[in-house]
């Protein structure tokens, strides 16, 4: 298995280029999936080939890797003492996504801290933090994702564990928000699970969180402590600025709701039109799409929504914009949720590709030819680093 390491930029990316030609269909249809599921997972590729040289058996063969373009951090660590880096600093991850907290960890140059996390035979979670925390700004990795309830817990017993040794802050940083869906009353007798999970974190301990992409800005408000709401958007575009796309661009909501996202993104792509795909939802996880608003005809369209669940959506509105013309349909999502029949969906062959980020960790099943991940432990990490040294935040997006 051969990769390559694409050298590129910060996270404040470049324009989209949109002025080059993309590769052939058959090219395309060919290809593998690019995943980047963490720095050990790169390290595994590498034996691999490392192996096959040396006649060692190999693990078993991971898809290639895209590796993102990064500022120089070497640079930033350099001008700090080499005995002040971590001293201050730790971060720990949970069990949800632990290749994105190593990767996060390995950028900011300091290692991960050492957890033990176990489950009793009943279920329980038991966590005792292996190295001390007094004093320190500690950083928990941990996205709500599924198992959402174990992770949930998992988040809040990691929490109570830092409050106990004495840390001196505890920052959540949460790359997906689960629950986030659940923000208002839509109808009568349902719970805010979004308000109900903000009262938890802040009574666990914590003093400040950081999220991505939450499903709505309005849930910002139900925290009583600090949020810092940072854009997997960055990761996506950047990547998107590295491919070859002759035709012209249309940048498309699959719903409504994601208008504002989808105009955001639009006006980074040197201001593309935009599209709206208007549709009725029937029930949770179910959607009908009626019609279109915008002119998609031999053009390229970029579908941007904040996840990807069950597909249902995001797969319907594709269908749509390829009758009415669209020559290509890329999807761009920071979650992958990914939850049944996603997958199948997804990889019908209506998506040129399927662009999402590693904020919730892929296994292997859930990988696809069409599908690539990017990494976003630069931005996470970036975030984290202004947040330590009390910087602007809003700055890394500007």
């Amino acid at each position: 298995m051969a990769f390559k390491a694409a050298a590129v930029a910060s996270p404040s990316s470049s324009p989209f280029i949109s002025s080059r030609r993309l590769p052939s269909p058959a090219l395309r249809r060919a290809r593998s999936p690019r995943c980047v599921l963490g720095s050990e997972q790169v390290r595994v590729v590498v034996e691999e080939e490392e192996g096959k040289r040396v006649g060692v058996a190999a693990a078993p063969r991971r898809p290639p890797v895209w590796t993102p373009r990064a500022p120089a951090q070497e640079a930033r660590l350099a001008a700090l003492r080499p005995d002040g880096r971590d001293s201050r600093m730790k971060i720990f991850s949970g069990t949800a996504n632990r290749p994105l907290a190593q990767e996060i960890a390995s950028y900011l140059g300091v290692d991960l801290g050492k957890v033990l996390i176990k489950r009793f035979a009943d279920g329980e979670i038991y966590v005792q933090l292996q190295e001390s925390v007094r004093g320190c700004d500690v950083f928990l990795v941990q996205p709500t994702c599924s198992p959402v309830n174990e992770n949930l817990m998992e988040l809040f017993v990691m929490i109570d564990a830092c409050r106990r040794a004495s840390a001196r802050s505890i920052t959540v940083v949460i790359p997906y928000f689960g629950y986030a869906r659940a923000d208002r009353k839509a109808q009568g007798r349902e719970a805010i699970t979004a308000k109900l999970s903000a009262n938890l974190l802040t009574e666990a301990g914590s003093d400040r969180v950081i999220v991505c992409d939450i499903h709505s800005t309005q849930a910002l408000g139900y925290f009583d402590i600090p949020v810092d709401h940072i854009h997997g958007q960055p990761v996506i575009l950047d990547y998107l600025a590295s491919k070859t796309i002759s035709k012209d661009l249309v940048v498309v909501s699959p719903d409504v709701g994601g208008v504002v996202r989808a105009r955001a993104f639009a006006k980074k792509l040197s201001d593309a039109p935009l599209a709206i795909v208007d549709k009725r939802r029937q029930g949770h996880n179910m959607s009908e799409v009626m019609h279109l608003i915008g002119d998609v005809k031999g053009k390229v369209a970029i579908m941007v929504d904040d996840m990807i669940d069950t597909a249902g959506t995001i797969t319907s509105a594709a269908a749509l914009l390829k009758q009415e013309g669209a020559e290509a349909v890329y999807a761009c999502s920071t979650h992958a949720v990914f939850s049944p029949p996603a997958i199948e969906r997804l990889s019908g062959g209506i998506f040129e590709e399927v662009i999402v980020t590693n904020s919730i960790l892929l296994p292997e099943h859930k990988c696809f030819p069409q599908l690539t991940v990017l990494s976003m432990a630069n931005l996470v990490a970036e975030t984290i680093w202004h947040v330590h040294r009390d910087g602007s935040v809003s700055s890394i997006f500007q």
